[in-house]
């Protein structure tokens, strides 16, 4: 059920990306994509880059969310023909930090934070 919240609040999250951020189309799939890689790669890009993250005073931390775009932007287009695109990484920086913004305020609205 928690993944299924936490989708949820992943397509919320990549919808006003793409609604406020220019340079960045997406379609639905995308967002399960993006949600399959924060809940497994994500946190060991975040464990093996929390010395830089640290140092950067948590600037990494957005760093690490774009570059989980992109993948999620390669994968898509690879494994489904999404057509996801990314402009620049100027775009991609700002969505990721508009999708790390909704996805953590949808997330305490269902009750799917990870300090339960």
């Amino acid at each position: 059920m928690q993944f299924i919240l936490r989708t949820i609040a992943i397509f919320v999250a990549v919808g006003v990306a793409v609604w406020l951020v220019p340079g960045i189309d997406i379609v639905a799939v995308m967002a399960l994509i993006i949600a399959l890689l924060n809940m497994t790669i994500k946190p060991f890009l975040q464990l093996i880059g929390l010395p830089i993250t640290v140092l950067s005073l948590g600037v990494f931390y957005l760093v690490i969310n774009t570059i989980l775009l992109y993948v999620a932007a390669s994968m898509g287009n690879a494994l489904f023909g999404a057509g996801f695109v990314i402009d620049s990484f100027g775009s991609g920086f700002v969505a990721s930090i508009v999708i790390s913004i909704v996805s953590g305020f949808m997330n305490s609205i269902l009750g799917t934070d990870q300090h339960q």
